[in-house]
């Protein structure tokens, strides 16, 4: 194997692929980045077993220049490492008795210990022959509007995961750990012949979304029984699925509301931000919000700190009042996926969940379970 190519091509698609890279697998070659050479181009491939990521860069004359096909698997850190550091523009990279790795440029030169392409695990990318098309900014948005609901609770593995529901052209994304829920909605362009019920590892799917562009490119889902596949551009991404049902959570949303408030949410995301300073618990951090007339007030106190109130103009509904407790982090957190510049907050009750969704648009929820303080 022997290669000269453009050192930002390189290590663009070698830092795609090194997010799968193993630390902690007893499979040696899973450390490594296998290299995979031919006329069409170099494939780069990295593993740990729950994702595998595979990135082609198909030949082209001024970026590389194909001397000797092959194939090698290189250790991870120390290739990213070498690439990301060296000066130059061109690397040079070859293979000698089949395990010799040579990165050389025109001042430098290492010499590495590769590994025999033969160890590398056999890993099926297959593709379906009707894959789900999402818009890549839709995509991106459908998961950083809900991925951060996920539960961190190993105990419950359903719950650390994204669920994608899919029914005709209709695909429905829930995440919850019990205490809070972001829900989003988004209509597909064709329709789908098969109805889906899955759950993807959110830390997964996260790193799916850091791969798009914010362009109007498609990526593509292939869903199997224990795995799924997205394509996008010339880039593989694969993970495991989550075994396990996922919660029924449309029971949690309430059908009516006792009181309905709106509000810009900048500004309610600031009053939340300075209340919260003075919380002495920084997990929970409880602050309290009453209505009164067209008055919000949040306030929070703690014994050992003091306490703070802050007030803020709403629009009602109804004239009923309410009381209530919740998680800061958790409001803010829900606020700050809001793309829009008001949010309509339903109440039930100050023991039911709260409900924040952008004004006049039903296609993202994020509800919060309150807190009891007394």
């Amino acid at each position: 194997m022997k290669i000269k190519i453009k050192k930002d091509l390189l290590l663009e698609n070698l830092n795609k692929v090194a997010k799968a890279l193993s630390t902690k697998n007893l499979v040696p070659a899973l450390a490594g980045i296998k290299f995979d050479l031919d006329k069409d181009g170099l494939t780069l491939t990295a593993s740990d077993n729950d994702i595998t990521i595979r990135s082609f860069i198909p030949y082209q004359n001024e970026d590389m220049t194909i001397e000797e096909e092959g194939s090698i698997i290189i250790q991870g850190r120390y290739i990213l490492d070498i690439v990301r550091k060296l000066p130059d523009n061109m690397i040079n990279l070859e293979v000698f008795d089949e395990l010799k790795v040579i990165i050389s440029t025109e001042n430098s030169e290492y010499n590495l210990n590769g590994i025999n392409k033969n160890e590398y695990p056999n890993i099926n990318l297959e593709l379906n022959k009707t894959p789900i098309l999402i818009n890549s900014k839709v995509f991106k948005d459908l998961v950083n509007q809900t991925a951060f609901a996920a539960s961190n609770d190993e105990s419950r593995p359903p719950l650390t995961g994204l669920n994608i529901k899919i029914v005709g052209d209709i695909l429905e994304c829930n995440c919850t750990d019990s205490y809070r829920l972001a829900r989003k909605t988004i209509k597909l362009e064709n329709n789908v012949d098969t109805d889906y019920n899955i759950v993807i590892p959110s830390k997964n799917i996260i790193e799916v979304s850091k791969l798009l562009a914010d362009d109007d490119k498609d990526i593509e889902l292939h869903i199997f029984n224990n795995k799924i596949l997205f394509k996008y551009e010339n880039v593989l991404f694969q993970s495991r699925l989550i075994n396990g049902t996922f919660p029924n959570t449309t029971n949690l949303l309430p059908k009516e509301s006792m009181l309905k408030v709106v509000v810009n949410v900048a500004d309610l995301y600031n009053v939340i931000d300075r209340v919260s300073i003075l919380t002495s618990d920084k997990e929970k951090n409880v602050v309290t919000l009453e209505t009164s007339g067209d008055t919000l007030t949040m306030k929070s106190s703690s014994a050992e700190i003091g306490r703070v109130e802050e007030k803020m103009t709403i629009k009602k509904d109804k004239i009923d009042d309410i009381t209530i407790s919740f998680s800061a982090r958790y409001v803010m957190e829900a606020l700050k996926v809001l793309d829009q510049v008001e949010c309509e907050i339903s109440f039930v009750g100050e023991v039911n969940p709260i409900i924040f969704k952008g004004l006049g648009n039903d296609d993202l929820i994020q509800l919060v379970l309150p807190i009891r303080t007394y």
